[in-house]
């Protein structure tokens, strides 16, 4: 089943990471991942660069893709499968973007609900369960943001996600999510999200901000 972490930022596009493009693929070999999603803040990767770096992962059996983390008025959300982001600039308001991600078939996942104060119950009450999944664990999902999550889930049908918001290389894979069937292009990955097929999971020996995964 493969593991794959897909909220990720790496030292090129995002200037809040400090992890090198082929660190990162070094990095989810040594941990035994099979994917990675790059989703940098506002950018996704050009295709030429993204092709490159994916050769690199093909070397060491790591799947190589690009989202991004789109900055909304109302918070960051992680969008994979479109094909650009000229219809998603900085500060678009949700009720913006989630036609956009509909016209394209994109998927989209709520990045660290309840982070920062954000009223995510308001957001539930205006546009309903719209999301392919929430961010139930990562590097930065406290415990108690967790417990909201779960919260949620419980009463409104999404899926539930695990990957890093790695911007350190000894963050990578400390949680990721785990898919039953092959995963090999973006639109496995998307299919894979909105089929809600992902179980979110923890890497052993890593730190946990907010606890283990069952």
């Amino acid at each position: 089943m493969p593991k794959i972490d897909h909220h990720l930022h790496t030292s090129r596009y995002s200037p809040d990471s400090v992890i090198e493009p082929r660190e990162l693929i070094e990095r989810a070999h040594e941990i035994g991942l099979d994917g990675v999603v790059i989703t940098e803040h506002d950018v996704q990767w050009p295709d030429k660069e993204l092709a490159e770096l994916a050769e690199e992962g093909r070397k060491r059996n790591v799947l190589v893709l690009s989202g991004a983390e789109i900055s909304t008025r109302e918070g960051h959300f992680l969008v994979y499968g479109l094909p650009d982001l000229r219809e998603t600039p900085v500060g678009i308001s949700l009720a913006e973007l989630l036609p956009v991600v509909k016209r394209h078939g994109a998927a989209i996942v709520a990045a660290h609900p309840f982070r920062w104060d954000q009223d995510f119950d308001a957001i539930l009450d205006d546009h309903g369960a719209v999301f392919d999944g929430l961010e139930l664990v990562s590097n930065n999902v406290t415990t108690e943001n967790r417990a909201k999550v779960a919260r949620v889930l419980e009463s409104h049908p999404m899926g539930a996600t695990g990957s890093s918001d790695g911007h350190d290389v000894f963050v990578i894979g400390c949680y990721f999510s785990e898919f039953p069937g092959p995963i090999a292009t973006m639109a496995d990955f998307v299919g894979a999200l909105k089929r809600h097929e992902g179980r979110p999971r923890h890497r052993q020996g890593a730190r946990l901000a907010c606890g283990a995964v069952d």
